[in-house]
This record gives C-alpha cells, structure tokens and sequence, in this order.
C-alpha cells in the first residue's frame, strides 16, 4: 500500500482551500461594513443582542468540536473501538442541563463576560479577575490544540510545514474576528460546520461503499474486537468506562454548554430567553449528527484497512494516529477537489475554534480587566481596543501552538486533558456562587486556584508515566514489512501505550530479533502513579469536587459571607 504522497494536492485542491479562507475572509469585511459596522462595544462584543438562533446554535456547537472532533474522534475509534461513542450521551444530557439550570440564571443578568457574574455574586473583584485568567489561560491551551490539528493533516498530504498552517489559522481567524466581531464569527462558524459535517459523511459514505456495506463494516470491527460498548467498572483510572462517559462526561460538558465564556457570549446574544434555551438545547440535535458521523468515519475507515489485511500506523505510513484519516482520504478520495475540501473541513474546526476563543478573550479581558479603566473613552476608542485585543490574543494564540505540538497522543485526548483540567475550576465558581449562598469571595476564589493548579498537575505529570499494553490488535498480515522482513521479524506489533490520564498515546514498534527490545511497562503501585493513571473523563469531576471543597473549607476558616446588599441580589 502506498504511503502519503507529497503531491497529492492537485490545482483544484488548492483553489477549494483557499476558497474556504476568502469566503472566511469576505464575511469578516461584509460585517465591517454593514449595519453599525462594528463602531461600537455592544456591537462587535455582543452583535448589539439580535443575533439569529440556528447560526448562534451552531456557533456555540463547533466553538467546542472544531477540527478536533474530524480527527480525533476517528482516531479513537479506529485505535481503541466504539466505547467512546457512549460519550455523545454524556454531552447531550448535559445540553439539556444547561438548558435548564445555567441559561435562566445568566440570560437576565445581560452579561458580556459571565465573569461579571462573580464578582455580582461574590462582591469581589479578585474573584472575578482569578477566573478571568483561568479562562484565558484555558482558551490559550485549546486554541493550541485546535490549531495543530489541521496542521498535522496538511503536513501529512502535502509537506505543507506545521507553521505555516498555525500562521495561516492564526491570521485569517484575527482577520474576519478583526473586521466583523461577533457577528461575523457566528456566521462564519455557521457556513463552517456545513463544510465539516460534508467533509464527514463523505468518508463515511466512500469507506461503507468500499467495504461492501454496513454489515461488512460492523463484522469486521467485531472481529478485530472494536466493538466494546459496555464496562460497567467503577475503577475511576480505567480510561473509558460507562460510567466515566457519561456521567464524567456530562459533568465536564455542562459547564461547557451552559456557564462557558463562549457559551454565555452567544446566547445572551439573542433576543430572548426563549430564544436563548432553543439555540442551546438544539445542540443535542447538532452533537448527535456530527459526534455520530464522526465515530462511524473512524470505525468504517478501520473496516476499509482490515480488508486489506495493513494497518497504516503500524506499518509506519503514518507518523501518528491523528493522519488516518487524512491518508484514507488521499488513497481513497483522490477526485480533483475533493481532498481539498477535506482539508478544508480540519481548518473549518480550527478557524471556528480559534475565532469563537479570540472572541470570548477579548470580551473578558475588555470587560473585566481593561473597560473599569477606560471611563470618559468615545465608543469609538474603546471599540478600536477591542479590535487591538483581537491582535494581542490572535499572536498569542500562535505561539501556544507551537508549544502544542510537543505533546504526545491523539488530540482529542490532549483538548479533553487540558480542557477538563480548567473546567473543573471554572465551574467551582458558578457552583459555588450558585448553589452555596454561605460561601464567600475567599472561598470562591481559593477553591477554583487550588483546583485548577492541582489538575494541571496531574495532567502534565501523567505524561511521564508509562502505562500499559495496548489490549486491541491491529491489521498488519498483508504489509510489505511484514511480508519482507519474515525471517528478521516476529510476528505480530508490539503496541504500548504512554499512559496519559489511562489514555493511550500510541508508541509502536517491530519486535526484531534478538536487535529491537521490547519496551517494559511500569507497573508502579504508589499513590501517585494512581493519581497520574486518573481517566481523563474525571477530571472536571474531581476538580469541580475540589473547587467546591476547598472553597467551602476557606469560607469556614475565614468567618463565612459577610450580609451586604446589591442590586442584583434577587436574581443571582
């Protein structure tokens, strides 16, 4: 089987590419000259609160999916099998407990940044200012995620080099969030996703067609034992368990959907309550169809490489798991355009990612760090500064970039990693603001550090820790180095695992005689290398546990809330 070529974008790829990016571009200059043309905060911050509810609905879905779903959720399933899909179950139920409890307590309040809830709340601007930073922070980290991504795709089919696709990300993200605010970032996320949800359904279709049908697809998965829904273990370092995807992951998404910067940002965007809970809950219709499209690309493409009897990762075609289905689309979509159209799917993910954090980051650090000092300003200024912010946040976001790429595993795992570490923390806050009326500023403030500082900790430290045997085989009987090298080579891939919050960072391996050791797996039973060992899917869990503990045990120690009086006691 051939590997990537270099050359396998043809004219026609480049000029579908580059479309996407002109179009991406031309809806920024549309909304900077239309309407108010963006002179003013409310407007480029909030689009003056008359947004529409599909295009803000789908604004707030791939705000959160991006190109890190196109890749890493077939990775998952194509390396480790159909338990991961438990997880779409996890998020909808989520969806609809933000519906219910995050969007009635925040639409009212008419917030441009949900941080300004905090200090309402907790009457506190060190509070709000601790969770300002925590957000940036966090969007920084994801920003990086998502815009290695599409990088790692493009380098794989073309040698485009990673940095020129973090520049190219970074710069057409800054420009239309530059020129056209939030308007032109909602928008542009609507037109992406149709471009994504395409790029999706046409593996599926083209991998199904080529097998020889569903049926064919889900045998040979059962045969290569993919097919592994149900793990009722409550071990909470087991990586993916019942349990842990729903229930893990419905108290990582909820947060997410319903008390998130972007999440608040696009529904208090809209006229009115009512409209604000549709555009939320609709999300469970939008996370079924791209999470389902997205798992049945990754177990398809699978059934396509079993057939022919060579798994590509194995067989070194590829240099991590994220290019799979890159190279499926270069072998086996090879029509003028169409792999254009794939890539241009990733950057779709990472263009609608990028922009919505640009967004939400200005809106915080305008609202809550820079705004109280801007008082006696023209709206004309102050709207100038929200567009220098975009500038300041959109290099940033390159250059944690380049940091992203230096860590192992599929990115899917990287995102949910990092990303649950901060949520954790940053739900405290509301938890605490909003179920616990004892607790105080001091409280709400040293809980979410403790939280969001011990959960980093853990993330990164697990990366050191050597985990265990892979347990699912991989296709390798019809490679050419195995045919090859069968006097040299035992048979069968050793395939280990670096153990990333139990997930696996896939470091593979020919066990050549007598020359290649086999790498050994630590088996260390101390409490750390437990901590470490923690399933990824529990960590908004056990930070939110935390948050909530160490704020309430602060609030105890430093004499409890204090009575004081402020106009918007009644709704908060």
């Amino acid at each position: 089987m051939a590997g990537i070529s270099r050359n396998s974008f043809t004219v026609a790829d480049w000029v579908v590419f580059a479309g996407l990016l002109l179009i991406s571009a031309c809806i920024g200059i549309y909304y900077a000259v239309a309407g108010g043309k963006q002179k003013t905060t409310k407007e480029f911050l909030m689009g003056n609160r008359d947004l529409k509810i599909v295009p803000v609905a789908v604004s707030i879905l791939v705000s959160f999916l991006s190109a890190i779903l196109i890749l890493g959720a077939p990775a998952e399933m194509y390396t480790k099998g159909t338990q991961y899909y438990l997880y779409v179950f996890g998020q909808m139920s989520a969806v609809v407990l933000a519906t219910v409890l995050f969007v009635p307590l925040f639409y009212p309040l008419k917030l441009t940044s949900m941080y300004e809830y905090i200090e309402m709340r907790f009457k506190s601007r060190a509070a709000r200012l601790t969770a300002t930073v925590i957000n940036i922070l966090s969007s920084l980290i994801y920003t990086g995620v998502a815009s290695f991504a599409p990088a790692t795709a493009l380098q794989a089919v073309t040698g485009f080099p990673e940095w020129g696709s973090f520049l190219i990300i970074g710069s057409v993200c800054t420009f239309y969030t530059f020129m056209g605010g939030i308007k032109a970032v909602v928008w542009v996320d609507a037109f992406q996703a149709i471009i994504m949800f395409g790029s999706l359904l046409t593996i599926v279709i083209k991998a199904t067609m080529d097998v020889g049908g569903f049926s064919r697809v889900w045998e040979l998965n059962e045969e290569w034992g993919r097919i592994n829904f149900w793990n009722f273990d409550f071990d909470p370092t087991v990586r993916h368990t019942f349990w842990a995807l729903t229930f893990g992951g419905m108290i990582n998404w909820v947060g997410t959907f319903g008390a998130s910067q972007q999440s608040i940002q696009r529904f208090s965007a809209l006229p009115s309550l009512r409209e604000a809970k549709i555009a939320v809950m609709l999300n469970c219709l939008g996370l079924f169809l791209m999470v389902t499209t997205a798992c049945l690309a990754g177990v398809s493409v699978f059934a396509y490489y079993a057939s022919k009897g060579c798994d590509p990762y194995t067989s070194k075609e590829i240099k991590n798991t994220n290019q799979i289905i890159p190279l499926f689309v270069i072998q086996m979509l090879h029509y003028p355009g169409v792999p254009g159209l794939f890539i241009a799917g990733l950057f779709s993910g990472a263009l609608s990612s990028v922009s919505s954090n640009l967004s939400s980051q200005v809106a915080t650090s305008w609202e809550d760090i820079i705004k109280p000092h801007m008082k006696g300003k023209s709206e004309s200024t102050k709207a100038w500064i929200t567009r220098m912010l975009v500038i300041v946040f959109g290099i940033l976001g390159v250059g944690v970039s380049f940091a992203v790429r230096k860590l192992g595993g599929t990115v899917l795992q990287i995102s949910l990693s990092f990303m649950g570490a901060a949520s954790g923390a940053l739900n405290g806050f509301v938890v605490l603001g909003a179920f616990f009326p004892c607790c105080n500023w001091i409280g709400a403030m040293v809980g979410p550090l403790v939280s969001y500082a011990v959960m980093m900790w853990i993330g990164i430290s697990k990366y050191s820790v050597l985990g265990v045997k892979d347990t699912l085989d991989f296709p390798t009987h019809s490679c050419p180095s195995n045919l090859n090298l069968t006097t040299f080579v035992t048979s069968g891939v050793h395939n280990y695992s670096v153990n990333h919050g139990n997930q696996s960072l896939m470091v593979t391996g020919l066990s050549v005689a007598m020359t290649t050791p086999i790498p050994q797996v630590t088996q260390d039973g101390s409490a750390l290398h437990e901590l470490y060992s923690l399933s990824y899917l529990w960590y908004s869990t056990l930070g939110l546990i935390i948050a909530v503990g160490v704020g309430l045990l602060a609030t105890a120690v430093t004499g409890g809330k204090r009575k004081r009086g402020h106009k918007h006691q009644g709704k908060l």
